[in-house]
């Protein structure tokens, strides 16, 4: 049940920040409504994910899956730059977090 809560949780935050780049700074006011809805949700969820697993991993997993979704989010619907530095910390954050994770099963 954690990792469905936690799934709904890094979902409902891509969609947050999404709504969040097309609020224009809070001038659109669906998008803007959105945002709030959509991050209030995903805190929601990842409180309930704490329930069932460890905040460390919890939020690991959250946060580093969240800036992967949100980089390619950007670059295919935003059509933003995605240089190869970006690409490279990126996967540093990815190892970080198999890295969290597996160290943390072994115990």
């Amino acid at each position: 049940m954690g990792w469905l809560f936690l799934s709904l949780a890094i979902f409902f935050e891509l969609s947050g920040t999404i709504s969040m780049k097309l609020s224009e700074s809070f001038t659109r006011l669906v998008p803007s409504v959105l945002m709030f809805l959509f991050y209030g949700i995903s805190f929601t969820c990842l409180n309930f994910a704490l329930g069932y697993m460890e905040v460390a991993a919890v939020y690991a997993i959250w946060s580093g899956i969240g800036i992967v979704l949100i980089a390619l989010a950007g670059y295919f619907f935003f059509q933003e730059k995605l240089p190869l530095g970006s690409l490279l910390w990126i996967a540093v954050i990815v190892a970080g977090v198999v890295g969290l994770n597996v160290s943390r099963s072994g115990h």
